[in-house]
């Protein structure tokens, strides 16, 4: 059973949309929300595992919503506005619906949903738990561009003051997390605090050399060079069993 918010400015659009997901005994509505603030709140509280977002709602776009969210949850978006459609391809949304929803495009949007979430049965428990593993998605957003994330294909964190810079692929987005807020929530063993300004996922290590005062210098898979502090290079060399 899937769990569903629906996140629309317009009363008509939500119950037209909830009449079409009747026909989809798999899918329930659990509640629905007229912003994005009000969305915000709901997804909180509830924990959904799928919300339906109206991309353009008055105060806060569906895109600045995703940006305040922990962890996005499988995101399906409902729009009248066609010229939005490559963008919502960009952050790998699950689908994009046209309004009016047509009943055959609705049925292939959830069947993408049950393919997403058989991979993914995993980490959704870990997640209950307060972590994230490598297989959960983060909503990045910069200036115009946004991106879901798989953790996996994150290699860096580094901290700039109250935000992080996230370096995955050839970008490197800045998002409104501490590192030290990022370190609770990320998988140890796969996610190392080299020192004081940056994560390495070990998994993007690419070469290991000695450093100055007993400290190692690592290089990534995209070509960045990180120092591991002597204190935190015992801990490494455990984990690593060099």
């Amino acid at each position: 059973m899937h769990r569903a918010i629906i996140i629309d400015d317009e009363r008509l659009a939500r119950n037209e949309l909830k009449k079409l997901l009747m026909e989809f005994p798999d899918v329930e509505v659990i509640d629905e929300a007229a912003n994005a603030a009000e969305g915000i709140e709901k997804i909180d509280a509830l924990s959904p595992d799928l919300i339906f977002l109206d991309i353009q709602m008055p105060g806060k776009t569906g895109f600045d919503m995703l940006t305040e969210l922990d962890k996005a949850p499988h995101v399906i978006f409902t729009t009248a506005y066609d010229e939005y459609a490559l963008k919502a391809f960009d952050v790998n949304a699950l689908d994009y619906l046209m309004k009016p929803i047509e009943p055959k495009r609705l049925a292939d949007a959830l069947q993408k949903l049950q393919l997403a979430e058989e991979k993914e049965m995993a980490a959704n428990q870990a997640f209950n738990r307060g972590m994230l593993t490598e297989n959960d998605q983060v909503f990045v957003k910069d200036g115009e561009r946004c991106w879901f994330v798989k953790l996996s294909e994150v290699r860096l964190f580094e901290s700039v003051g109250n935000y992080a810079k996230v370096f995955f692929a050839g970008n490197n987005p800045l998002i409104l997390k501490s590192l030290n807020a990022l370190e609770e929530r990320l998988d140890e063993k796969i996610f190392f605090r080299a020192n004081r300004k940056h994560i390495v996922n070990m998994r993007m290590i690419e070469k290991i050399e000695p450093y100055f005062n007993g400290g190692l210098l690592l290089e990534l898979k995209g070509g960045e060079k990180v120092e591991v502090s002597r204190r935190q290079a015992v801990k490494f060399k455990e984990m690593m069993s060099l």
